[in-house]
């Protein structure tokens, strides 16, 4: 099955090296096809089948199509050689009898010279392989033959070599022709000599069809053969003769019946969707001949079922091709007839790479590295690695390829290029800069005021299209990068300002996206990450940005960035846009590392001088925040205090955070002075619910945060909602395991939606809460406490101590009590939650000594009786629910 490689074979001195035309499996094609073949096979057969019909919607074609070097021709050639009995081991077999099977391959390639009439004469010579004429359709063709080729004997048309020379019945077509010629004229009793006379026979032929003389009864059951022989004979007519070669393959008898294979590749060079003569011509074949079958392969997709085309093809819309509906379109899809070819594979890019090039003992001569690197590289696109071959051996004149070599190819470009229009160039160009694009958004990052040019290129094989993402298009890997980054040698290529302004031209089209969806996360994100990459890849202003990144901080969702956040190892930022992706990518990470990391990241942020006032806000917020978490008060209250002195957008986050700071210094007064002033803006409710659960005021907590929760959800912030519902499982856990349930299942389903590592740790304190008293609180303690060092969360720690306080206090486990508190002593040495010890002690109704003199609302007694009140409750609780 595979030949030479000649181009291979033509780079290199080395005459033991083996250079094969490698052909990797194709199978899920092939079951395509052998799917398709069987199915056509059952209809021909079928009582109801009438190769007359004109009107019944046809499934008679099947269309692979696929970005330029994909491995459409391969693929059509081994598909004629499979079926003609040359089947490749790794194909199946067919499931019915293919010895009658006729395949014919014509490439419409413009290089192949072809055009309507070989068209024609291919698919004929294929079956002049019978021995036996096609009576209706010979007499069509020798008439058309004459009428425009006057003096020219077919045969020795034939024979001067070119693509129908390669047909074994070249010889045998003219005789059948003159076969059936003569038939027909002895059939109408004409004399001899005007047997070769093709223009007077057909004359009395349609006579005698029309006047139903039973002379010429084997040719009339052919009920359109008179109308094809009496009109102008043209290209036209030419093609509606093609119904009379079906009409005389349906005459053959069962044991010479031939099902023809007819293989259209290189479709695409028939024309482009406004000049389509000559695919009009060739659609009509695929129509008239419904007892064939055509197997078309290409770069685009067959257009057939478009209603669109009325008036410009015969036959179009779904009921004409039922089974050429793309995937998105609605109505009953029995089949699917248009098959994009995919990638390679990343073990069929290897073994294509092993046994192209080999040494004299069949060994690769790419090593297995290599092999594996420019497999990685090349997406799976046999283009790529067709190329990665030429390079390879052109460089291995003078040293031995290493990894770094193979990277994009101009080459690359100019075949994803060559049969674009340059409408569809532009924007080909202006959307290799997005990750993602619909079609209104290609159109408006080219500029341009019509979307006819994106919408056509959103076609093409190379733009790969997913509905349920949205932006449902994107393009080849492979491609992006080369028309990204590769020497691009074409007469239309961009200059430095052309790409800049490009750039600038997406960037305000990812912008005005945003803003037509003010509220969608979903774009946000997304234009987020597109936006980021571009401000940063050219050095733009911000824009809007800065009020992007402030929606995106403020849902405290904190979706991944990474796309945006590509940076060079050891480069400090270099502009705006490079800081803001570090600022952003630190954000969000932080909920996968430490705090530590997450502080020292901000930290490097706020001394670069480079991002503006606000957001250099929010880079000191965050930073200080992330100081509290890591037990740092000191340095997080003097960042607070700056942001609120500021008054900028997160000045009530900084009052927060500073109330936060007295709640954590035991000045509750202070905090709750300070929550009464927050409002919404600054998260008013869970300040209060954070004071009120110290004072086992359980109930008074439990409102507050669902006071907060419902809050946050009108105003749509997702990350605050599942936040201040946590806060509330943990509230009601220490007063009511049974209603901590619901809260806690409500949490979960909140928490699947965002990406809060402390939130998700305080529903997880939760769960512990509620199952005080009960086995296994210490084993998952334990498992805890290792993910709250993993995070950095060193406040966390003393509240998980204090967990175990109340678990052990309503166990009355002296022993373990002991040693919690001797660990929230240490913990809280430093006086950040040491009232935490007082809060322990009052739980086991142990003497506070010293007390840390928190300023607890109410006074201390009350609050010890709250505490102590509730372990007593969870113990008469577990007494009723005990089995």
């Amino acid at each position: 099955m595979a030949g030479r490689d000649l181009r291979a074979l033509f780079h290199s001195n080395d005459r033991e090296l083996e250079v094969s035309e490698a052909f990797t499996n194709r199978l899920a094609q092939w079951h395509a096809v052998a799917a398709a073949l069987t199915a056509h096979a059952q209809h021909l057969s079928s009582p109801g089948f009438d190769v007359e019909d004109l009107e019944s919607g046809r499934r008679n074609v099947l269309v692979f199509h696929g970005v330029g070097g994909i491995g459409k021709s391969t693929l059509s050639r081994k598909l004629e050689a499979a079926l003609g009995g040359q089947r490749p081991a790794q194909w199946g077999e067919l499931p019915f009898p293919t010895e009658h099977l006729l395949p014919v391959r014509i490439d419409l390639a413009r290089a192949a010279g072809i055009d309507f009439e070989r068209v024609v004469l291919a698919i004929r010579l294929a079956l002049a392989g019978l021995g036996r004429p096609m009576p209706a359709f010979d007499l069509a063709l020798r008439r058309h033959w004459e009428h425009h080729h006057p003096g020219e004997p077919l045969e020795d048309y034939l024979q001067r070599g070119g693509m129908l020379a390669r047909f074994s019945g070249a010889l045998n077509l003219p005789q059948q022709m003159q076969s059936a010629l003569a038939d027909a004229a002895q059939a109408l009793a004409l004399p001899g000599t005007v047997g070769g006379a093709i223009g007077q026979i057909a004359q009395s032929l349609v006579s005698a069809l029309r006047e139903r003389r039973q002379t010429v009864r084997a040719l009339a059951g052919c009920s359109r053969l008179a109308d094809v022989l009496d009109a102008e004979p043209d290209l036209e007519t030419l093609s509606f003769a093609t119904h009379l070669l079906a009409w005389d393959l349906a005459q053959l008898p069962p044991d010479r019946a031939v099902l023809p294979v007819v293989l259209f590749d290189a479709f695409e060079d028939t024309g482009d969707r406004t000049h389509r003569d000559l695919e009009r011509l060739l659609q009509r074949i695929v129509w008239l001949m419904p007892n064939a079958f055509f197997v078309i392969t290409g770069r685009n997709r067959l257009q057939w079922a478009d209603t669109g085309l009325h008036g410009q093809l015969d036959w179009a819309g779904p009921a004409a091709w039922p089974e050429l509906v793309p995937h998105e379109a609605p109505g009953p899809q029995s089949a699917v007839r248009q098959v994009l070819i995919g990638d390679f594979s990343p073990q069929d890019c290897e073994d294509y790479l092993a046994r192209r090039l080999a040494d004299s003992g069949g060994r690769p001569l790419i090593g297995g590295p290599l092999r594996r690197t420019i497999a990685a590289r090349s997406g799976g696109l046999p283009l790529y690695l067709d190329l990665s071959i030429m390079r390879f051996l052109e460089i291995r004149r003078s040293r031995q390829p290493e990894a770094e070599d193979f990277g994009d190819f101009p080459a690359l470009i100019a075949r994803t290029l060559s049969d674009l229009t340059p409408g569809e160039r532009h924007v080909l160009r202006s959307v290799s800069l997005l990750d993602a694009f619909s079609v209104s958004l290609a159109a408006r990052a080219a500029g341009l005021d019509q979307e006819a040019a994106a919408l056509r290129l959103s076609e093409r094989p190379f733009v790969r299209h997913d509905q349920d993402l949205l932006w449902p298009f994107h393009l080849h890997q492979v491609v992006r990068s080369a028309i990204r980054n590769a020497d691009d040698h074409t007469d239309d290529r961009w200059s430095p300002a052309d790409w800049r302004r490009a750039a600038e031209r997406a960037f305000d089209a990812l912008g005005s996206e945003w803003h037509s969806c003010p509220r969608d996360r979903a774009v946000l994100v997304a234009c987020l990450r597109q936006g980021l990459a571009l401000a940063r890849d050219f050095s733009l202003e911000l824009g809007w940005l800065t009020d992007a990144a402030f929606q995106y901080v403020g849902d405290s969702v904190w979706e991944p960035l990474t796309p945006a956040a590509r940076t060079i190892p050891g480069r400090a930022p270099r502009t705006a846009a490079d800081t803001l992706v570090e600022t952003l990518s630190a954000l969000a990470r932080r909920q996968h590392e430490h705090r530590e990391r997450t502080a020292e990241r901000l930290a490097a942020v706020t001394t670069t001088g480079l991002l503006p006032a606000e957001l250099e806000e929010m880079a000191l917020y965050y930073l200080a925040k992330a100081q509290r978490d890591l037990g740092r008060t000191a340095e997080s209250r003097r960042g607070m205090q700056q942001i609120a002195a500021r008054g900028g957008r997160l000045a009530p986050a900084a009052k927060r955070g500073l109330a936060h700071l007295s709640r954590l210094a035991g000045d509750f007064p202070t905090a709750m002075d300070t929550a009464r002033t927050l409002g919404w803006e600054g998260r008013h409710h869970r300040v209060t619910g954070d004071v009120w659960w110290l004072h086992a005021r359980m109930d008074e907590a439990a409102d507050a945060y669902e006071a907060g929760r419902l809050e946050a959800e009108q105003h749509g912030k997702a990350g605050e909602a599942a936040t201040t519902q946590a806060l509330r499982a943990f509230a009601l856990a220490f007063a009511d395991p049974d209603q901590a349930d619901d809260a806690l299942d409500l949490a979960a389903e909140l928490l699947a939606r965002v990406d809060l590592r402390a939130t998700t740790i305080n529903a997880q304190l939760a769960a512990l809460v509620r199952d005080a008293g009960h086995p296994g609180v210490e084993d998952r303690a334990r498992h805890l406490r290792t993910e709250i060092s993993t995070a950095g969360l060193a406040s966390v720690h003393a509240t998980l101590e204090l967990v175990l306080c109340f678990h052990h206090a309503v166990l009355d486990n002296q022993t373990e009590l002991a040693a919690a508190l001797a660990r929230l002593r240490e913990l809280t040495r430093g006086g950040d939650y040491a009232y935490y010890t007082d809060i322990a002690h009052f739980m086991a109704a142990l003497p506070v000594e010293p007390s840390t003199r928190a300023r607890w609302l109410d006074g201390e007694d009350p609050t010890r009786r709250r505490w102590r009140a509730l372990v007593n409750n969870r113990r008469q609780h577990l007494r009723r629910t005990e089995p």
